[in-house]
């Protein structure tokens, strides 16, 4: 039987369209986004709902004939001639979109946007992914007439719309405004909820496996896929394979429960050029999202930060579930058992980081973080999370277990406390507040917005 392929909302829609209304075909829009993310996806379904006629250019898998059309394009005529006798498509200033699908494999199609634009009879919406990459920009003009919007795997609300709930997010937006506890009932039964969405993930075709089969096996064999896709991607950055290394030990270096990233026993004895230059690409990849430590939070997180110190997070829990235990079959990843039934051990609460950091990446948020000395040791006391509120900060502690110590918060309120808004406790348990600190289940972190 042929597997089927669901459309999942994406909240990017409505953004896209804000694009279309508002730009009239004076800019094209880059969608951005790892690999795998559903950039391709929402584009089409986008320009089939939107416009009288859509042509799609998919240029992982375009032939020489259609890629070497963009090599001249001083006869724009003759252009969309070809174009429409190529793809059997009709056409209608105005009323018509073209796809620029994978455009970094066509560098010069994406450098025509320009001259596209300008001629204005068609909207233009182009995908990329790893679109920043060194090699995808080198010798070609970026056009100034593109703007570019990042998409990222489904966050917990959208999980739960492909899963037919449209009521959770709205009951959550009320509660967490109203600020009193659920209860244990409700709370449990929203804590399996997202340990199922921190173990499916966001990735499209995760999702689309999970709602098939409803087999946790089947999805672990496609986020192992996406996985081998992704390292086969860093192999043609690089061909050592060190960016690859530097993906595949976020779970361990995480679990190690440093205050950085250490990247120098991956990759060996290089320059510090050479060595930025792979974090940097891996960055830009978006499989990964990157924690800055500030130097100092009374300035503002991001006027003051070391882009030397910084820790890395997978862009998808899911995947990094997968990631933590690569080396294992399904049947002997316990890890799947133990968060499903609540039993994660201390030592793999570094998920629930890995899920703070997506989330805050999804609404669209830098991520910062902070260290200081403590006063009577050569331990450190570490913010795992900092988000600017108006002028005020919000430091973020993330806690599997033990959330009743949280001394490195406590610290962090007494130094800034006249930058400290509302200090958070993301944690297992249910909503309920101490004193300045509120305490939020993490199943309520992606409604923070309506709290600050």
């Amino acid at each position: 039987m042929a597997e089927q392929i669901n459309i999942f909302k994406r909240k990017l829609y409505s953004r896209i369209l804000q694009w279309k209304e508002q730009s009239n075909g004076r800019t094209a829009l880059l969608i951005e986004g790892a690999r795998r993310v559903g950039k391709s996806t929402l584009a089409e379904e986008f320009a089939r709902n939107e416009y009288e006629s859509y042509l799609l250019l998919d240029f992982s898998k375009a032939s020489a004939r259609v890629n070497a059309l963009f090599n001249d394009i001083s006869d724009l005529d003759t252009l969309f001639m070809q174009l429409q006798f190529e793809f059997h498509v009709r056409l209608t200033p105005r009323k018509s979109v073209i796809i620029f699908d994978e455009v970094q494999f066509n560098p010069r199609a994406r450098q025509a946007i320009k001259h596209l634009v300008a001629d204005g009879r068609f909207d233009y919406i182009e995908t990329g992914s790893l679109i920043s990459i060194s090699k995808n920009v080198k010798d070609i003009l970026i056009p100034s007439e593109e703007e570019s919007i990042s998409m990222y795997p489904l966050d917990f609300e959208e999980f739960r719309w492909a899963l037919g709930d449209t009521a959770t997010p709205e009951l959550l937006r009320e509660a967490i405004k109203r600020g009193k506890p659920l209860g244990d009932v409700a709370h449990r039964q929203l804590m399996r909820d997202f340990r199922l969405y921190m173990l499916v993930g966001g990735m499209p075709q995760a999702v689309n496996e999970y709602i098939n089969t409803l087999n946790l096996s089947s999805v672990d064999r496609i986020k192992r896929n996406i996985i081998r896709l992704y390292e086969s991607d860093f192999r043609k950055i690089d061909n050592s394979g060190r960016i690859g290394r530097l993906f595949d030990d976020i779970p361990a270096q995480l679990s190690r429960n440093i205050s950085r990233y250490m990247p120098h026993s991956l990759l060996g004895n290089l320059t510090k050029e050479k060595e930025d230059s792979f974090i940097s690409e891996l960055a830009a990849s978006m499989t990964v999202n990157v924690c800055y430590h500030t130097t100092d939070p009374s300035n503002g997180l991001a006027m003051d930060y070391d882009k030397d110190y910084f820790k890395l997070f997978v862009g998808d829990t899911g995947l990094f579930v997968t990631l933590a235990f690569k080396d294992k079959e399904f049947t002997e990843n316990i890890i799947y058992q133990k968060l499903l039934s609540d039993k994660l051990e201390a030592n793999l609460g570094y998920l629930y980081e890995n899920v703070v950091a997506q989330i805050l990446t999804a609404t669209g948020r830098k991520l910062f973080y902070y260290t200081f000395p403590t006063d009577k040791s050569r331990h450190l006391y570490e913010v795992d999370f900092l988000i600017s509120d108006k002028d005020k900060i919000d430091p973020i502690e993330v806690k599997s277990s033990g959330y009743k110590a949280h001394a490195s918060l406590d610290a962090f309120c007494q130094k800034y406390s006249g930058k400290i808004k509302t200090p958070f406790i993301v944690y297992t348990k249910d909503m309920t507040k101490e004193g300045i600190i509120r305490y939020l289940p993490v199943y309520m972190l992606p409604f923070i917005d309506e709290i600050l």
